[in-house]
């Protein structure tokens, strides 16, 4: 049955960054779900973009095919310029969306207010356009400071991060590189950041790999960010 690197300077593109760490708030931000369950996150940003398609079919259409649950992180930028894509992914009963900024903004160059309505911006949009609430975050380019901590924290927003930076949206990466990194960091509990948005010139083919051959042989399953943070070794679904 088939189931369903570094940060390159200011202008990389989304989630290419180094996660700062010793934040004293660095306990509200989530990297990965519990270890006890035999699960990982397939998680998918979607960043606004000017030269790619702006979306994944291929990556999209297998997910579907295979049922295969997945989170989708959405820039305020991207949702306006992609109605019809939205709607798909919202209409998918095994798919889970997050926020991931207004316009991909670098967040910690901004005062408090103003990362909050970066923040606040796609939020607001999913729920009066589209009739869906969310509460997951995740920040552009993996960038973040005490402000962006207790902003995601005011607004009831849950912040989530990753443990594999997958790199998939690097040009250089072969899809067999890609999965090496991957596969030296996955464990139960993992969250993996990959794109949707039509970068990841490789990233169907690693999902596929991921999805059917490397996880299944750790004995993991994917699920989505929220299940997999409440999921625990009596609740994880069986292998098939």
């Amino acid at each position: 049955m088939r189931w369903n690197r570094l940060r390159i300077g200011l202008s990389a593109i989304c989630a290419m960054a180094l996660v700062a760490h010793d934040h004293p708030a660095e306990a509200q931000v989530i990297k990965a779900g519990p270890p006890s369950c035999p699960a990982v996150a397939l998680t998918y940003d979607l960043c606004p973009v000017r030269t790619a398609s702006g979306f994944d079919r291929e990556l999209i259409d297998f997910l579907i095919a295979n049922k295969i649950p997945a989170t989708f992180f959405m820039s305020g930028r991207w949702m306006t310029r992609h109605d019809a894509e939205v709607k798909e992914l919202l209409a998918v009963p095994f798919f889970e969306v997050g926020t991931h900024g207004e316009v991909h903004a670098h967040l910690p160059t901004h005062e408090m207010e103003e990362q909050q309505r970066e923040i606040q911006g796609p939020v607001r949009v999913l729920k009066t356009k589209y009739g869906r609430s969310t509460t997951l975050f995740r920040p552009p380019y993996g960038e973040y400071n005490d402000q962006t901590v207790e902003a995601v924290k005011d607004l009831g927003l849950r912040f989530i991060l990753w443990n594999i930076e997958s790199g998939d949206p690097d040009p250089t990466l072969t899809a067999d590189a890609i999965l090496a990194r991957v596969q030296k960091r996955m464990k139960p509990g993992s969250v993996i950041v990959l794109h949707a948005n039509g970068k990841g010139k490789h990233t169907r083919e690693v999902t596929e790999t991921l999805a059917t051959t490397l996880l299944p042989a750790k004995g993991l399953t994917p699920m989505t960010v929220s299940d997999l943070l409440r999921c625990n070794q009596a609740t994880a679904p069986l292998k098939p």
